[in-house]
């Protein structure tokens, strides 16, 4: 593993970069029930909205490397709290370029995502993950992250 430095800014003109990416959501082993190309669609569908809309409380940052090539990008939300009402920090979407897997990308989002939550007066950072993305669950977990509510699903057709 290589601990490199990166810069985190706020996306500007990276829409192309960002919707390349929406594959690595679903490569891996999806729920039975789940079809990739509907996954793709949904996830390319939100974030071109987002990158398209800018709605408030929606914040995308992309990762550079020391050459400034863009290396992955972290896209944050700013949520309430169901039974709190306190504010918390969404990591809608996180995804590294396959070619700078295992380079410290993933949690140097990370650790952004964590900070800008800090300033934001946030309570609690959450994510989702698939059951089937062992890499990603493996890095969370790595970073402290912990089972809070679990989804369960059942198709019914």
């Amino acid at each position: 593993m290589t601990d490199m430095s990166f810069l985190i800014r706020l996306a500007e003109d990276d829409d192309d970069f960002i919707l390349a990416l929406v594959p690595r959501f679903v490569d891996f082993t999806l729920p039975p029930w789940r079809r990739r190309h509907e996954c793709i669609a949904g996830i390319r569908k939100d974030l071109a909205r987002h990158l398209e809309e800018q709605p408030a409380n929606s914040f995308l940052f992309v990762a550079e490397d020391d050459g400034g090539e863009r290396v992955g990008f972290v896209h944050l939300q700013k949520t309430q709290d169901f039974f709190t009402g306190h504010t918390n920090c969404h990591i809608s979407d996180l995804a590294v370029a396959p070619a700078h897997e295992g380079k410290g990308v993933g949690r140097a989002l990370l650790a952004h995502a964590e900070t800008w939550a800090r300033e934001h007066r946030c309570m609690l950072v959450t994510l989702a993950v698939f059951p089937g993305n062992e890499r990603a669950r493996a890095l969370y977990e790595a970073n402290g992250y912990g089972a809070d509510l679990l989804r369960l699903a059942k198709p019914v057709r």
